[in-house]
């Protein structure tokens, strides 16, 4: 089955269109092969040191993993708070939340000889779930092409509209999902999906980044993995995504001028988020 996909100048509302129907999408060519290009040469270095720190059944024993992204490449900020993904994010979690958080950014390269992983939903990290609410919602980054062949991203059309308890069988359809580089795959949290296997002769590698309703827990706890000098230069949507930022004026609140405050000195008070206007 192919996805639907839409040119990177589509319409936000075509977008979330074909997200609802399919619980997936792909809009192609959304950021520039120079960003895509920049971000990939400043994982390398961090891909060969740290990257099979995560080894295991499920993460794999051919594939690098790096889990804090923000921290080494400064150039992923166009990708993690790009700003026409934040529009379409929108229509998913801002109807259950006043703002919502990046949940993780993490860089994967899977290496040739790679496996297809086990599918599987991210929501599953949170221990229950309300009907009709998505509680994340997930954007794969193409940092190069990605392929039949090298691993592309499987995932299960529809499934975001099963019951909790269903699983997928021989019988449903799972799709690989190629792009280009500088291409973004959308899935919701809900939905079946997993890496591909590599047979091919190089790696492929992607960025990908799950957002969450603003009351959860983080996958990842950005203000403790990004070091504050760095997160004080980034853009302050950047910071208000990392976690800088109240929800509803009370949650993370922090009752010194230390801690869960601004790395730099914002307008607005201590209601930064993003969030409704």
């Amino acid at each position: 089955m192919e996805l639907e996909r839409l040119p990177s100048n589509a319409p936000v509302a075509d977008i979330v269109a074909a997200i609802r129907k399919h619980g997936t999408a792909i809009v192609e060519n959304f950021v520039t092969d120079e960003v895509a290009d920049q971000v990939l040469t400043d994982l390398r270095g961090p891909f060969d040191a740290v990257g099979r720190s995560t080894e295991n059944d499920f993460n794999g024993y051919t594939t690098l993993r790096v889990n804090s992204v923000l921290d080494v490449s400064r150039a992923s900020a166009e990708i993690i708070g790009h700003r026409r993904m934040l529009e379409v994010l929108d229509a998913f979690l801002l109807p259950h939340c006043e703002s919502y958080l990046a949940g993780s950014c993490t860089a994967i390269e899977i290496h040739p000889g790679e496996t297809s992983q086990v599918l599987h939903r991210d929501d599953s990290i949170y221990p229950y779930h309300i009907p009709n609410v998505e509680l994340q919602a997930s954007v794969m980054w193409a940092l190069n092409d990605f392929t039949l062949d090298n691993g592309a991203t499987q995932v299960v059309p529809g499934s975001h509209l099963w019951a909790d308890e269903r699983v997928p069988t021989l019988g449903d359809t799972v799709a690989q999902t190629p792009m280009r580089k500088g291409s973004a795959l959308f899935y919701l949290g809900s939905v079946w999906h997993g890496g591909g296997a590599n047979n091919a002769g190089a790696p492929r590698a992607g960025l990908i980044n799950t957002y969450c309703l603003g009351w959860l827990r983080q996958e990842v706890n950005h203000v403790l993995s990004v070091p504050r000098d760095i997160a004080a230069e980034l853009p302050e949507h950047i910071q208000r995504l990392m976690g800088y930022a109240l929800h509803g004026g009370s949650l993370g609140y922090y009752p010194t001028d230390e801690g869960r405050v601004p790395p730099r000195e914002l307008k607005g008070g201590q209601m930064w988020g993003w969030q409704k206007d």
